[in-house]
This record gives structure tokens, sequence and C-alpha cells, in this order.
């Protein structure tokens, strides 16, 4: 089960930091560009000038301590709205993409699955203060 967790967070860790880094730095070379609501829905966090920044930085930080082991329970978290987003954007808006997607979404759910015990005081129906 440790293999299995340490393979799912560093390969996890590993995407959200390419990703998040080329935002800023535009290393990998995209060809086919988006259409449609896709593009529509690209262009509209781009234009508000903080929310698609925010979410590489974020992916950038979250792809870190997944890769170096710090506070990866709490980055499976964080990470996991966004490898969802990209899952629902690549099999609603772009179905050719899905797998990346896929790609995402099984580490998360399995870290998540892995870190279960870290996260029971989040499910807790009446907390008492």
């Amino acid at each position: 089960m440790k293999t299995y967790v340490s393979i799912s967070r560093i390969t996890l860790g590993v995407i959200y930091l390419i990703f998040g880094l080329d935002y800023f730095f535009c290393f990998i070379p995209y060809v086919p560009h988006h259409t449609g609501a896709a593009e529509a829905l690209i262009s509209g966090l781009k234009g508000t000038g903080y929310i698609y920044p925010m979410q590489k930085v974020i992916q950038i930080a979250a792809g870190l301590s997944l890769m170096f082991n710090r506070y990866p329970a709490f980055s499976a978290v964080v990470l996991f709205p966004i490898s969802l987003n990209v899952l629902l954007f690549h099999t609603i808006l772009v179905p050719s993409g899905w797998y990346m997607g896929v790609i995402l979404i099984v580490p998360n759910l399995f870290l998540g699955y892995a870190y279960r015990d870290y996260y029971r005081g989040m499910f807790t129906a009446k907390p008492v203060v």
C-alpha cells in the first residue's frame, strides 16, 4: 500500500507541478486551441485576472507538497476540486481529452482513500466546540 501511495502522490504532484509551471513559463507547445464553450470558459477564467493564476499557484504549491511528502493529505483535498473540474471539462466540453481527467482523478481518489484516517474530523456531523 505504501508503494502505491508513493507512486500516486508523486505522479499527481509532478503532473500538477508541470502544468502549473507551464502557465507561467509556456514550455509545453499547444497546437489545438479550444473552441465554443471550452474557449469561453478558459477565456473567462483568464479574463478575471486572478482566478486562473491563483489556481496555477495552488497547483504548483500542492504539487510540491505531494512530491516532498509535506502535508500530503491536505494537498490531496485542495487538489480534488481541480482534478474533478479537469475531468468534467475534458469529459463534457472537450471529450477527446477525457483521459487527462481520469489520469488526475484516479490517483487523487486513491490518495483520499489512503489518507481517510486524517479526514475523519472533517466529516463530523455535529462538532462540539
